[in-house]
C-alpha cells in the first residue's frame, strides 16, 4: 500500500473522541487516506504527516517536546505548528491540517497548503561563501534560504559531486541496496531555483581573511562578506608499505565508494583494516555483496572504548554470525598484491583492502589564514571563529560543550548538519547557541545503534538489558555526570536522553 493510500488507524477527517488524545499522546491515523498523526501538546492539538521526511521514520513512535516532534530513527525534529523541519537530518516540512474541536470530538479539516515565505532578514551580509560541500555546507545554504536570506550564496567544494548523503556510502550504497540517484541531498534544480552557486572539484589555495578573498587552484578569486569554513576531514593513511596500492581503498567520498563497488566483482576475499563504525559498516556491506571478509584491528573487543565491552562484544558476534572473520589485537605491517602481512605473523589473502582507521580534520586552510586552531578550528558557542564574520562547522569545529565542560570536536554527520544550520542563523543575527547534544547512528545488518552525547573519556558504563535480545542501552559516566547513552532497539529512550541533555545544556547556559 502506498503512503498516499495508507488508511492505518482512524480517519481524522471523521473525527476522534477527544478523550483518546491526552497531553503528550501521539495517535496514528490518516486524513482521507493520507498518513497522519495527531498529537496534543500542553495547550493545543496538531495534525501533521505520519512519516519523517528524512528516511520515512514513523513519527507515532517519536517523542513530543513542547510543540515539536522528534523522529525515533535519526532524531530529526519538526515543529508541530508549522510542520517545518527545525533540526537536521530532515530538511523538508511535514504536511499539516487545520484541527477543530467540537462536541467532544477532534477533527482534521482542510490541508494547510500555504507556507508563507519568511521575510528577508533586516541585517544580513550581502554574500556568504561556504568552503566545503558536505553536511555542514549544504545545511548552511539550505537554512539561509529557508530563513529568507536573499543575498549571494556560493559553495566551493573539492568534491566532484554535489552535496550527498555521506552516511549511506558505507551502508546501503556500498551494499548495493541503495541507488546512486537516492544520494543527492537536493537535485540540480534546487540549487538553480534557490540561487545557490556550486563550484565543484574546486580547491582553495589561499584565504585572505582581512581582504575577504580567497583564491582557487585555477587562479580564480572569490570575495565574501561572511565565510563558513566546513572543510571536513580526510581519512588517515596507513604508514606501511603497500598502503597506496591499487587494491587498497579509503572511503570518504562518493568517488571512493564507486571505486570499491567497481572492485567487488573481481574480488573474492576482502580485508578491512580497522574496526571503527565505518570499518564494520564496510565489512557488513562487503558481506552483503558475497565477499569473504576479514577485519584486522588492534583492540580486543571492537568499539569497546566507545560502546562499552558488552555492546562491543555483541557487535562482534553479530558480524561473526554473518560470516565476518576477525583478527583482533593485531595490525597490518605490509600490503602486497593479493595478500596482507600481519604483525603477529602470517598472511591474509586480500583481493580488496579497505582501510578505516579514522580521519583527520582538514585544518590547513584555517591555519594558513591565521585562525585560532587547536585540534580543530576554535569556535565559540555561536560557532564563530577567531576572525570577524568567519564561522566554522562540521568535522573541523571545536566548540565549548556544556555537558563535558570541555572543548570538543565531533565527526558525526548530524552534528555537522545542525552546526551548519546554527551557523547560518547566526550569520543572520539570530544569536543562537549551538546546544544540540551530539548524535549519530550506525547500521549493522538489520540492527541500528544510536548514540547521543559525547563520552571520549568515560569512567563507568552501566548496561541495561541484554544486547542479545536486540534491546539494550549503555549509559556512560564520568564521576556522577552522565555524558552519553548508546541504545540498541530503544529509540524512545535515546530521544528522551537527547532531550534531557539539551535541557541540561540550556540550564547551564542560563
Amino acid at each position: 500500500m502506498s503512503q498516499e493510500a495508507d488508511q492505518t488507524g482512524p480517519d481524522f477527517a471523521l473525527g476522534i473522541e477527544a478523550a483518546l488524545l491526552g497531553v503528550g499522546v501521539i495517535l496514528r491515523g490518516h486524513v482521507d487516506g493520507e498518513p497522519a498523526i495527531m498529537a496534543r501538546s500542553a495547550s493545543e492539538v496538531f495534525a501533521v504527516g505520519a512519516f519523517c521526511t528524512h528516511y520515512h521514520g514513523p513519527l507515532e513512535d517519536g517523542l513530543l517536546v513542547g510543540e515539536t516532534i522528534r523522529c525515533p530513527w535519526h532524531h530529526a525534529c519538526f515543529s508541530l505548528r508549522s510542520g517545518e523541519a527545525v533540526r537536521a537530518p530532515a530538511f523538508d516540512a511535514l504536511p499539516r491540517w487545520r484541527v477543530e474541536e467540537a462536541d467532544g470530538r477532534i477533527y482534521a479539516r482542510e490541508r494547510i497548503r500555504d507556507r508563507a515565505a519568511k521575510p528577508a532578514p533586516s541585517a544580513a551580509p550581502r554574500s556568504v561563501l561556504i568552503v566545503g560541500g558536505g553536511a555542514a555546507g549544504f545545511a548552511a545554504a539550505q537554512t539561509l534560504r529557508a530563513e529568507g536570506y536573499d543575498g549571494v550564496i556560493e559553495i566551493v567544494s573539492a568534491d566532484a559531486a554535489a552535496p550527498y548523503d555521506r552516511p549511506n556510502l558505507s551502508k546501503d550504497y556500498l551494499a548495493g541496496t541503495a541507488q546512486q540517484e537516492w544520494l543527492p541531498l537536493r537535485g540540480a534544480d534546487w540549487y538553480r531555483e534557490n540561487g545557490v552557486m556550486l563550484r565543484l572539484g574546486a580547491r582553495v589555495e589561499t584565504l585572505d581573511i582581512a581582504a575577504r578573498r580567497l583564491t582557487l587552484h585555477d587562479g580564480a578569486t572569490l570575495s565574501f562578506d561572511t565565510l563558513l569554513l566546513a572543510t571536513g576531514a580526510e581519512p588517515v593513511r596507513l604508514p606501511i608499505p603497500g598502503a597506496e596500492g591499487a587494491n587498497v581503498h579509503y572511503l570518504r567520498s562518493l568517488a571512493d565508494a564507486d571505486r570499491i563497488v567497481a572492485a567487488c566483482p573481481g574480488a573474492a576475499r576482502a580485508v578491512v583494516i580497522g574496526a571503527s563504525f565505518i570499518g564494520l559498516e564496510v565489512a557488513a556491506s562487503l558481506r552483503t555483496r558475497g565477499l569473504e571478509t576479514h577485519v584486522v584491528a588492534p583492540e580486543a573487543v571492537p568499539m569497546a572504548r566507545i560502546l562499552g565491552p558488552e555492546l562491543g562484544a555483541h557487535v562482534k558476534r553479530l558480524h561473526e554470525a554473518h560470516g565476518v572473520i576477525f583478527h583482533l589485537e593485531d595490525t597490518a605491517t605490509q600490503i602486497g598484491e593479493g595478500r596482507l602481512t600481519l604483525a603477529r605473523g602470517g598472511e591474509l589473502a586480500a583481493d580488496l583492502v579497505v582501510v578505516g582507521v579514522g580521519v583527520r580534520p582538514n585544518l590547513m586552510l584555517a591555519e594558513l589564514a591565521g585562525l585560532e586552531t587547536d585540534k580543530g578550528v576554535i569556535v565559540d558557542e555561536y560557532l564563530r571563529a577567531s576572525a570577524p564574520d568567519v564561522y566554522a562547522a562540521g568535522d573541523i569545529a571545536r566548540w565549548p560543550d556544556r555537558i563535558t565542560g570541555e572543548r570538543i570536536r565531533v565527526e558525526h554527520w548530524v552534528v555537522a548538519e545542525r552546526q551548519g544550520q546554527t551557523a547560518a542563523r547566526n550569520m543572520l543575527g539570530r544569536n543562537e547557541r549551538f546546544d544540540a547534544a551530539p548524535f549519530f547512528w550506525s547500521q549493522h545488518y538489520d540492527q541500528a545503534i544510536s548514540y547521543v552525547g559525547h563520552a571520549p573519556g568515560w569512567e563507568r558504563a552501566e548496561l541495561s538489558g541484554d544486547p542479545a535480545s536486540g534491546a539494550c542501552s549503555v549509559a556512560f559516566y564520568k564521576g556522577d555526570r552522565k555524558l552519553a547513552l548508546a541504545t540498541l532497539g530503544r529509540d524512545l529512550e535515546s530521544l528522551r536522553a537527547e532531550a534531557a541533555f539539551e535541557a541540561a545544556i540550556g540550564a547551564l547556559s542560563g
